[in-house]
């Protein structure tokens, strides 16, 4: 009896860590036509890390034309906008789907952009402003080349 009873645990636990992994590490994903890899999202989530993006977009074109009219004022604005306070937006539901690579560029793209912000509001040099955003593209770059949002199809079809 006690055999059986560790043998379940064991089975149990190989089980539990086994759902961990696929949900916090892996995610809910696949191979695409194109290399890069597939997250596969209903309709609203993706929807929503879309919308994420093109707030990160946004906040960069804000940012670019600030750096051009040296208004550190309006580059701390928008790199808050969508800072990490815009993070703790996304649903846990959503953020089990996502792989932990995608999730490390997403969290430190929204940390960056308070660290521009931070910069631009405490030193306020353009050119150093301009350097960071440079950098914190390639999250982007890296991201977009490496990942697509897919529909989950469902039901089949």
């Amino acid at each position: 009896m006690c055999k059986f009873c560790w043998g379940l645990s064991v089975v149990l636990i190989a089980l539990s860590v086994g759902l961990g992994y696929m949900l916090m590490f892996k995610g809910s994903v696949t191979a695409s036509d194109d290399g890069r890899t597939a997250i596969l999202l209903s309709a609203g989530e993706r929807d929503l890390v879309l919308g994420e993006m093109r707030g990160f977009l946004e906040s960069v074109q804000t940012i670019t034309a600030a750096i051009a009219q040296d208004d550190m004022k309006s580059i701390t604005k928008a790199a808050r906008k969508v800072g990490m306070a815009n993070a703790s937006q996304v649903p846990v539901s959503l953020m089990t789907k996502l792989p932990m690579e995608f999730k490390k560029l997403g969290m430190a793209t929204h940390k960056a952009f308070d660290d521009l912000g931070m910069e631009a509001q405490d030193m306020g040099d353009a050119q150093t402003v301009l350097k960071k955003l440079g950098e914190m593209m390639v999250n982007c770059t890296t991201c977009h080349s490496s990942y697509r949002l897919e529909a989950e199809n469902k039901g089949g079809k």
